[in-house]
């Protein structure tokens, strides 16, 4: 491997790409992330009005935004809270960070203080959109009371999220022990979670911890075994461990399992850098 292949390996592989996210609703705001809950088929009226509203989220974000404004006029007090998770939905997916970060921290200041799962939902996704926004401190504000409104609940998928975007803010502040122990939370929380054991094997990475990251990315490879960032990361970790073949390996089958993708690019680069076969 050469000395330049692996100052550029050494300085790849951030863990957060907020501008990246894509948009919430029915679908994660980031892998991983957190989903708004369906009302049941015998839900009250109101929990039936807030799916409607994340389905028409989904689709339109414009029309979502007017309809839960709408719904917002009407709802007083701890009513005023899903109106407010509809309205942070659909400005997140038109990509309005700042807006969705503010409706969702309006949305769990006016739940029920009794309320602890809506609260702790409201203010992950909160701190999610501050993410997204490039926002770190603030966001890092949002997890830790939505962690706090959470209480090791039994909603051990919500408080993985909390964990896991939490260690990216950290990241992203450059305190990195903490973010680890973000991680340890989150894998705990929810061990089958790919993206958990992705993004701890290349904080490990980042951290000097070869062996770590290399459990940690096997992990994920078996949860995810076909995923061109997981794919991108073990070969990134192999070839830092001196073992320049498997990285090869691992970079070869991202290009073919997700030709023209932004992680089979940078495999192509690697691949370049690494040199003919021996």
């Amino acid at each position: 491997m050469s000395l330049m292949l692996a100052f550029v390996l050494l300085q790849s592989g951030p863990l957060v790409s907020p501008g990246a996210a894509p948009a919430i609703g029915e679908a994660p705001l980031r892998p991983g992330g957190l989903k708004p809950r369906r009302a049941a088929a015998a839900a009250a009226p109101v929990r039936s009005a807030l799916a409607q509203c994340l389905d028409l989220a989904a689709g339109n974000a414009d029309r979502a935004e007017t309809v839960a404004r709408d719904w917002l006029g009407r709802e007083p007090g701890s009513g005023a809270a899903e109106p407010l998770l509809c309205l942070g939905t659909a400005q997140a997916n038109g990509g309005a960070w700042d807006q969705a970060a503010a409706s969702f921290t309006t949305g769990r200041d006016r739940a029920a203080a009794s309320d602890h799962g809506l609260r702790a939902r409201l203010g992950a996704m909160a701190g999610n959109a501050a993410l997204a926004a490039g926002k770190p401190d603030m966001a890092l504000g949002l997890l830790d009371q939505a962690a706090q409104d959470a209480g090791g609940g039994e909603d051990r998928a919500t408080t993985g999220d909390i964990a896991l975007d939490r260690a990216r803010a950290l990241v992203a502040l450059k305190r990195l022990p903490e973010a680890a122990s973000a991680l340890v939370e989150a894998r705990a929380a929810t061990p089958n979670n790919a993206q958990a054991w992705l993004l701890s094997a290349t904080l490990s990475r980042r951290m000097g911890k070869l062996a770590d990251a290399q459990a940690q990315i096997a992990t994920a490879a078996e949860l995810l075994p076909v995923d061109p960032e997981i794919g991108l990361e073990a070969g990134v970790i192999a070839v830092l461990s001196g073992r320049d073949e498997a990285a090869r390996k691992s970079w070869e089958s991202v290009v073919k399992a997700a030709p023209g993708s932004a992680q089979a690019e940078s495999a192509k680069v690697y691949l370049a850098q690494l040199g003919g076969k021996k």
